[in-house]
């Protein structure tokens, strides 16, 4: 057995003529407690090709294993990248494989955060990964809650077998995995349902009709253990105007999959194309989610964010793109989700956010997101906004965004000098706030954001004008790309649309802000 040996030098003497495959033995442990990790490994051999081990569960361009791996390699130079979810630092190096050797590789992986201790429990909402490998896979990545999607459009795991019995699993005492999650994604873009216990009857369905309002209002009426929670899994997609009109949905990815690890998808595929000239080439699709998510805010709408990976059918590991809710001291399935819906959560491929915010008539440990601040007409209220930080990537810059807009930016010096604490943040009228941080990455937009805090002076919600106009110019732009043959099935999806129209009609003709 030849060792696997941490190289001493750059220097490559090139492969034998003979290369035989010899084992190698890699261990990972934590280095605060010495126990056994598993973990997700990106692993190139001398040409520069991933590494791909018979038996561990393998996508795209990495693996993950429980702690221990054997692999069978050639001599010569290998680079590799080792991360045990975004809560551990993570582990880069070289390795030279060498003949004579015996030894094992023991990795130590440390972590810098521990998010659950201070109440906040990681999930994602779009797996496409065999149910088999769940469980490793969550441990691999630190993850928490993760539900499987199942079915989606055409395709059933289950079509012609009888679905598990058992829907949610938990393991390792606070993890958990559900099965039966699904997607339809058609012309007017996805959604995600969690928590049926039936998939939806949408195989069949063509591009555009029926509607998915059709099963998004059959599933609402749906009977089911689990409170069922509907994801808009991207902000950009052309029906989004008529979900949200339908008020029916609870979350909205804007840590979505097109933000991948190594790179962005920097398209809206058949979604609403983006203007170029504002939102431009590599990260304006990351940036043209949160503008479009911060419109929906602006016209006094409460929708948490969400986050998704597709890992499956994108590049991404499973919980790239992952969403932190905040659940206290114990988790459970129902409280996750439930917590998501009251948009106690931080949005994350990146940074690690821990907002707590600070008011007079707020709570006195702080806020946590989605928390409706109140006064009386004539009053101001002044956030002060606590923040704790933890990230393994440079940050560039924290953001306070106001209604919309940027009201600081702030550099991680003087946050360090404010001890934790950003500038205050001044409501004079109803309106909304969030806290993002910025990570340096030329090839991804790796970020993070708290979900949004409201502010409510009056008692009424703020009702932006232009952003209300922006979602019903939408509605007609994306009525008019309806263009089915049969008449009864045009007009039943139109009806959708009108229904949406006079939703956004009626916000633009209530709005109290430019």
């Amino acid at each position: 057995m030849y060792r696997l040996a941490l190289a001493l030098s750059l220097s490559l003497f090139g492969l034998p003529a003979f290369a035989a495959d010899e084992q190698l033995e890699i261990r990972v442990v934590d280095k605060e407690t010495g126990k056994p990790l598993a973990a997700r490994m990106h692993l190139k051999n001398p040409r520069g090709v991933f590494v791909k081990p018979p038996k561990a569960p393998f996508w795209k361009d990495h693996f993950v294993f429980d702690g221990v791996i054997v692999l069978e390699l050639p001599q010569g130079m290998y680079t590799f990248e080792l991360e045990a979810g975004p809560e551990y630092r993570m582990q880069t190096g070289y390795f030279q494989i060498n003949r004579g050797a015996t030894d094992t590789k023991t990795v130590e992986m440390s972590r810098f955060v521990d998010m659950k201790k201070e109440g906040w429990w990681s999930g994602e909402l779009h797996i496409h990964r065999p149910p088999k490998d769940i469980e490793l896979l969550m441990r691999a990545e630190d993850l928490h809650i993760g539900p499987v999607i199942t079915w989606w459009n055409n395709q059933n795991l289950y079509k012609d077998k009888p679905q598990p019995e058992q829907l949610l699993v938990q393991f390792d005492s606070n993890r958990f995995y559900r099965l039966l999650a699904g997607e339809d994604e058609r012309e007017g873009g996805a959604l995600l349902y969690f928590n049926l216990d039936e998939p939806l009857p949408i195989a069949g369905s063509a591009r555009e009709y029926p509607s998915p309002m059709k099963f998004l209002l059959q599933a609402r009426e749906a009977k089911s253990k689990t409170p069922l929670h509907i994801d808009i899994e991207k902000p950009f997609w052309w029906d989004v105007p008529v979900w949200v009109a339908s008020g029916k949905i609870d979350s909205i990815g804007i840590a979505n999959n097109h933000q991948h690890r190594d790179g962005m998808m920097d398209s809206e595929a058949w979604g609403r194309p983006r203007p170029m000239g504002r939102f431009s080439d590599p990260l304006g699709n990351a940036r043209w989610s949160q503008f479009i998510y911060y419109q929906l805010l602006n016209c006094g709408l409460r929708i948490p964010p969400s986050a998704g990976s597709a890992s499956g059918v994108l590049p991404n590991p499973v919980g790239y793109n992952r969403v932190y809710v905040h659940c206290g001291d114990e988790l459970t399935w129902d409280k996750w989700f439930e917590n998501l819906r009251l948009g106690r959560v931080v949005v994350t491929n990146g940074p690690m956010l821990r907002p707590r915010v600070f008011a007079p008539g707020g709570p006195d440990d702080g806020a946590l997101p989605g928390h409706v601040f109140q006064a009386e007409a004539g009053q101001s209220i002044d956030l002060d906004v606590a923040l704790n930080l933890g990230t393994r990537d440079k940050i560039d810059y924290l953001e306070v965004v106001q209604d919309g807009r940027v009201v600081h930016e702030v550099r991680l010096d003087e946050w360090k000098d404010r001890k934790g604490h950003l500038p205050p943040v001044v409501f004079t009228h109803s309106g909304w706030m969030l806290v993002r941080a910025v990570s340096t990455n030329p090839k991804t937009y790796r970020f993070a954001c708290t979900g949004p805090y409201y502010v409510e002076i009056d008692g009424k919600p703020r009702i932006s004008k232009e952003s209300a106009q922006f979602f019903l110019d939408w509605v007609f732009e994306r009525a008019r790309r309806v263009n089915l043959a049969d008449g009864e099935e045009q007009k039943e999806v139109i009806e959708f649309h009108r229904q949406a129209r006079e939703f956004w009609q009626k916000k633009v003709d209530e709005a109290n802000a430019e």
